[in-house]
């Protein structure tokens, strides 16, 4: 039997979550208080009910599960709601903004065994499962450093900075890649457009295992980037999400020995290797593992826990932030 779904929130991703769960679930109840929605979405949904009300879908003893699509400040209280109703939750990111409100919705799904997962929709690219697999491989050697750039003219936010709106998904890789939670987190950056709400973020985060990775967050930029690097010890990796056939790049680079005459180090470079990558829609292959969690094949507890650490993680990063001084 298909998994029956409700949705609150169709906005620009809004939009694109509500397609993907009508093609693979039955998607029966949705709700948004923009104007003007409702005739659009009861036309390309006819089999969904509509509602101005959160409340009277949850109340849907039918319904399986929610999809919180809505403003990022609305999250929380959503997500507690639907968890405290007995529905499983697919929350955009982040899921939270603090790490006390990220673990009372762990605690919460934990103790009614449901399904609360956060949408980190860079963890399903098949780009970044490239990366993943090079790492656990040990195909780089031991990684070094990884560092993120997400850079853009715009899209600027009123309600959350360059670290909540652009960070958190360059976070949710970097975590995922290295499995560590970070010993020291810092941020500095400035609102140069509007009064508290940083448009240039640089963070750096140190890991128990002495890894580190760098952040750099801006929507005042010239170039529009979104590439990842991951340094070891004998290959290192680039994920270009800009590129249309280049994906991942390998490079057969790393220091080999110093040269005493001139007290420098040689180089060891090698192939070039491009490997071929899916075109699966990140997006797609996201919801079909939320379905499968909620009908009972996966980890219901680890994307929950994951989802939490990049929360934390965030936390300390913006204390740090608006400190101007590290937080560890």
């Amino acid at each position: 039997m298909s998994l029956r779904v409700g949705q609150a929130g169709l906005g620009e991703w809004g939009r694109n979550l509500a397609r993907n769960f009508a093609d693979l679930a039955e998607l029966t109840w949705l709700t948004d208080p923009a104007e003007g929605k409702r005739a659009e979405y009861e036309a390309r949904y006819p089999q969904a009910r509509w509602t101005d009300s959160f409340e009277e879908m949850l109340a849907d003893p039918a319904l399986d599960a929610v999809v919180i699509a809505t403003p990022v400040p609305t999250h929380h209280e959503l997500a507690k709601l639907a968890l405290v109703a007995g529905k499983h939750v697919f929350v955009e990111k982040p899921p939270a903004m603090t790490g006390t409100e990220i673990d009372e919705l762990v605690d919460l799904a934990e103790k009614r065994e449901l399904v609360l997962m956060p949408g980190h929709l860079l963890l399903y690219h098949p780009g970044v499962r490239k990366l993943k697999e090079l790492v656990d491989s040990g195909e780089l050697g031991d990684v070094l450093c990884v560092y993120g750039n997400r850079q853009n003219l715009g899209r600027i936010r009123p309600y959350e900075n360059a670290l909540w709106s652009l960070g958190v998904h360059d976070l949710s890789v970097i975590l995922h890649l290295l499995d560590e939670d970070p010993v020291e987190a810092i941020a500095f950056g400035r609102d140069f457009l509007q009064p508290g709400v940083e448009d240039v973020v640089f963070c750096y985060l140190r890991f128990p295992s002495g890894r580190i990775a760098h952040m750099h967050l801006s929507w005042l930029d010239p170039h529009k980037m979104r590439k990842m690097t991951v340094v070891g010890t004998e290959k290192m990796a680039v994920f270009d999400d800009m590129e249309l056939d280049r994906k991942v790049t390998i490079y057969e680079k790393s220091p080999w020995k110093p040269v005493a005459t001139y007290g420098e180090w040689q180089t060891r470079t090698g192939d070039i290797h491009i490997p071929k990558i899916a075109t699966d829609e990140p997006l797609k292959l996201e919801c079909l593992h939320f379905l499968e969690l909620v009908g009972g094949r996966g980890d219901r507890r680890q994307v929950a826990r994951d989802g939490a650490r990049v929360v934390r993680a965030l936390d300390q990063l913006t204390a740090s932030l608006h400190a101007g001084v590290p937080a560890a």
